[in-house]
């Protein structure tokens, strides 16, 4: 009996895992596809045309012309992914700059009024961006920041869920070791620098990890606050692609992928242990 319920349980497993992936295997297939067998499999849901949409494991005719237009003619897409990664390294650093410290004051300082301030953080983190968005607007607008990858970088900066998060690690650490510290003679500056980041490492990895996710896949705020083109990062630029060029979007998409996937992979045990953690610790 126990090993049929084992039994049933991997085989629940692997249907979520194939459902899971199955939009991966489209974006593959897809990119290695022409637009003509594209239309002919999913013209029932792309044009409204009569039948049952399909679709094949393997590319009846693969070809590599998505994939060459993408890289030697499509300078938009590379503009577009490079103001990403802009913002997406800008966020990052003000968040090291930024929530790194407050994460650490809010842990592990002693200041009047410090369960307000960590109640604020947490009204901050649950809020949504609709409903800041004009105040930010008006104060980006005011700063002369509007209309420039400022606009998006620096509310980014100011995330809170970075700081929640390194602040489940941060108060793990023992009191007696940084004690011991003082007693040695370093100061505080050098307590947190040596002692607070190597021991909250795993929560500030899956913190920066969660963030360059965030910002990489982020919509509403360059919708909000950019006008030109030319600033667009690369999630604005694939719901553009016409229905006309099926094929090509599925490659850029797949494109688009590829650097997240990359990251996750690379960093995946340690946003597995920051997640599990600070759920552990709540």
């Amino acid at each position: 009996m126990r090993r049929g319920f084992a039994v049933f349980g991997m085989a629940v497993l692997l249907a979520f895992a194939v459902i899971a992936a199955a939009p991966i295997v489209v974006l593959v297939t897809g990119s290695l596809m022409g637009d003509v067998e594209i239309r002919e499999y999913l013209s029932p849901v792309l044009t409204g045309a009569k039948g049952y949409a399909s679709w094949r494991l393997f590319p009846e005719y693969p070809t590599l012309k998505n994939a060459v237009e993408l890289l030697l003619d499509s300078p938009e897409f590379f503009l577009m992914f490079w103001n990403t990664m802009k913002i997406a390294a800008g966020i990052l650093l003000g968040q090291l700059v930024l929530a790194l410290p407050a994460a650490w004051g809010l842990s592990r300082g002693n200041f009047p009024g410090k369960r307000f301030v960590y109640g604020l953080y947490i009204l901050l983190m649950v809020m949504p961006f609709q409903v800041m968005m004009l105040s930010q607007y008006l104060v980006l607008k005011g700063m002369g920041l509007d209309n420039t990858l400022w606009a998006v970088i620096l509310p980014g900066s100011f995330s809170t869920f970075s700081v929640f998060l390194m602040y489940r690690f941060f108060t793990e650490i023992p009191e007696e070791v940084l004690e011991a510290a003082r007693i040695d003679g370093a100061g505080e500056w050098k307590i947190f620098l040596f002692i607070g980041v190597p021991l909250g490492r795993t929560g500030v990895t899956a913190a920066l990890l969660l963030q360059f996710l965030e910002a990489y896949g982020m919509v509403e705020q360059p919708l909000a606050f950019l006008k030109e083109k030319s600033l667009f990062p690369l999630s604005l630029y694939l719901p553009e692609i016409s229905l006309e060029e099926a094929g090509f979007a599925f490659c850029a998409s797949l494109a688009a992928l590829l650097p997240v996937l990359f990251l996750f992979l690379a960093g995946s045990k340690e946003l597995g242990e920051g997640i599990a953690s600070s759920a552990w610790k709540e």
